[in-house]
């Protein structure tokens, strides 16, 4: 037993040493990996990937070499959460412009759009828009199959069951911006979180597709809206034939949405329908 307890204690002594000496000899840690570390800290952890990065830590990494990584890589859900915004601040000796930075998702499609065929394949966007472009009449509409419900990591995002449209809710949205990039649409935009109306049609005139047609709610491309907008805050994209929104210098008047034949096409963001979010199997 003695001798057992010798040995144990022997080894003990020996490992000791060995990292005393690797304490002594190795290099210390880079400050880089030491302020990475100290950043990571004050991340959220969700490791979502919105920042275009593949985790905190490495976004960490990212912030730790350069600090305006921030401001071209943002974390949404740091813009969210002032006690994590304020440390950063500290950490990178910044100043971050919430007002400016902070943004939110909204879906550019009403619903409402008909089929052209029955579909019963994978239950997703990206796989059923590879087919003839989606079985509903709009090219440019949403498929409603939620890919971006299954993607959102606020839940913030619902798909209407009457409209058969996704519709994302602003007071749970972060602008984290992940479903921008899943959409195979191209029709979810992030806009300013103060924003207050949304255009909500993607149908691009210029480009129609035989057979396919917009949905009862579609612009028009009457241009009222873009007439009757005072500020300058409506500009016409003529590639497109539809009206963009420049809300640096939207007032709210109104006076777009009060002229639009579509009462559903030009909406205060406050007024989307608000139901209890569905699911998708």
């Amino acid at each position: 037993m003695i001798w057992i307890i010798l040995i144990l204690t022997g080894i003990g002594l020996v490992c000791g040493v060995l990292i005393f000496v690797a304490n002594k000899v190795l290099p210390p840690e880079p400050k880089a990996l030491q302020k990475a570390e100290r950043i990571n800290e004050k991340l959220p952890g969700m490791n979502c990937g919105a920042c275009g990065l593949p985790g905190c830590f490495a976004y960490a990494q990212a912030l730790a070499k350069d600090k305006n990584t921030f401001f071209s890589n943002t974390c949404a859900t740091v813009l969210q959460n002032r006690k994590m915004l304020e440390d950063l601040e500290k950490i990178l000796d910044i100043k971050v412009d919430t007002s400016a930075m902070n943004k939110r998702a909204v879906v550019s499609c009403t619903g409402g759009c008909g089929y052209i065929a029955k579909y019963d394949g994978i239950n997703s966007c990206n796989t059923a828009s590879k087919l003839l472009a989606g079985p509903k009449k709009c090219p440019y509409g949403c498929l409603g199959l939620g890919d971006c419900l299954n993607i959102c990591p606020q839940h913030a995002i619902r798909i209407d069951k009457d409209m058969n449209v996704a519709v994302i809710d602003p007071s749970k949205c972060t602008g984290c911006g992940l479903c921008v990039k899943e959409c195979p649409r191209n029709i979810i935009k992030l806009v300013p979180a103060d924003a207050k109306v949304v255009f909500r049609c993607s149908y691009d005139s210029l480009r129609d597709i035989p057979g396919r047609e917009k949905c009862d709610y579609g612009c028009l491309h009457c241009r009222k809206c873009f007439k009757a907008c005072e500020n300058g805050a409506i500009v016409w994209n003529k590639e497109k034939a539809i009206p963009e929104f420049d809300y640096s210098k939207c007032n709210e008047c109104g006076a777009c949405i009060e002229v639009c034949p579509h009462n559903k096409l030009i909406l205060f963001k406050d007024l989307i329908p608000k139901k209890e979010k569905v699911k998708v199997k």
